[in-house]
Parts: structure tokens; C-alpha cells; sequence
């Protein structure tokens, strides 16, 4: 089935009958630009039967047109609504603030014998490990600086730690996809 604009989003993964696999980068009035392996192209989705390259559920509402919606997007959305019903906390933004590039990616540790099999964890599974350790980082900054049973100066020496921890988790800036996230030394 062919793609009207309207079904397409940023980021969506295309199909063209001639050029392939792209995913779209912007979305005009009349047209997609899309980046395939050959380069970037403008194309009318309509007049060119490009397809969607993900598998897409079809969700209909009453008096309103069919949308076409990523499984990935509906399974996500399911189990945070079966999550908040069932009062269970998640992070549902470590994953989404992780840069494209890295998505579906792996980290792999191999060992300098090489008899041992590496490692290989997802990149989805060691960004959010990343996300939450920021996210604890900036909890206990808090704490510290409102706990009224320490001194000026114990919590001076204390927040010198903290700043120390996040100086060292700038190496993994690279995997986010927004400067804001970053972990910065604050020094």
C-alpha cells in the first residue's frame, strides 16, 4: 500500500521501488526529503509508491481517517499504559533520548585473550543503565543540598564527588541525542 504524506513521520524507515531502503529527514507540504544510501531525495510519496519499511498497525477511530502507526510505537505505548495502570515507575524517555545513530546498535566488549568470548550488550539496555545513573547523580545532588544536617562545607567537599562523577560520564555524551542531556563537569 502506498504512503500518503499525512502517514509519514521523521525518522520513518521508506521503501522506494527503485532506490531502496531511506528514512525520511523532513516533510514538506507535497513531498518527503529522504536520505538513502546514494544521497538525499525529494520525492511525492504518492507518485511514487513508496512503502513503509516498518511494520505499521493500522489504527481506526471512529469517525475519523485510518492512521498508519508503527508496531514498535503501539507495543511501547501499551505496556506504559499497562505500567501507569498498574503503578509501576519507568523511564520511558532513556531510550528516546538516545542519538538515532545508535539505535539497534550493540556495545561489545571483547578481552585482550583471545580465547574469551566478548560481550555484547544492546545499546538500548546500556544507554538506559547511562540515563538512570544521571538521573540518580542529579537526585542525590539534591539531597545533598538540601540536607540542613550537614555543613556549608561538608557539602562543598561532598558536591566536589558528584562534580567528579559526572566529569568522568562525559565520555558517553556521544550516545545522546540532545546537548541538554549531556552530563557536564561542573567545575
Amino acid at each position: 500500500m502506498a504512503l500518503k504524506l499525512q502517514d509519514m513521520r521523521i525518522g520513518m524507515r521508506v521503501r522506494h521501488p527503485q532506490v531502496g531502503i531511506g528514512v525520511v529527514r523532513s516533510l514538506g507540504e507535497n513531498v518527503a526529503e529522504i536520505r538513502f544510501d546514494e544521497g538525499m531525495r525529494r520525492i511525492s510519496p504518492e507518485a511514487s509508491d513508496l512503502e513503509s519499511a516498518e511494520e505499521v498497525a493500522t489504527i481506526s477511530t471512529e469517525g475519523q481517517s485510518d492512521t498508519l502507526v508503527p508496531v514498535d510505537q503501539v507495543v511501547r505505548d501499551t505496556v506504559e499504559a499497562v505500567l501507569t495502570r498498574l503503578g509501576v515507575e519507568f523511564d520511558s524517555g532513556a531510550v528516546e533520548g538516545l542519538a538515532s545513530r545508535w539505535k539497534r546498535g550493540k556495545l561489545v566488549i571483547r578481552s585482550g585473550d583471545p580465547n574469551l568470548q566478548p560481550k555484547e550488550v544492546e545499546l538500548e539496555t546500556f544507554f538506559h543503565k547511562i540515563v538512570m545513573m544521571r538521573n540518580n547523580l542529579r537526585t542525590l545532588e539534591q539531597k545533598l543540598n538540601s540536607n540542613t544536617l550537614l555543613s556549608e562545607g561538608d557539602k562543598f567537599e561532598l558536591q566536589q564527588y558528584i562534580t567528579r562523577c559526572y566529569g568522568s560520564m562525559t565520555t558517553f555524551n556521544v550516545l545522546f541525542k540532545d546537548k541538554d542531556d549531556h552530563f557536564r563537569s561542573k567545575a
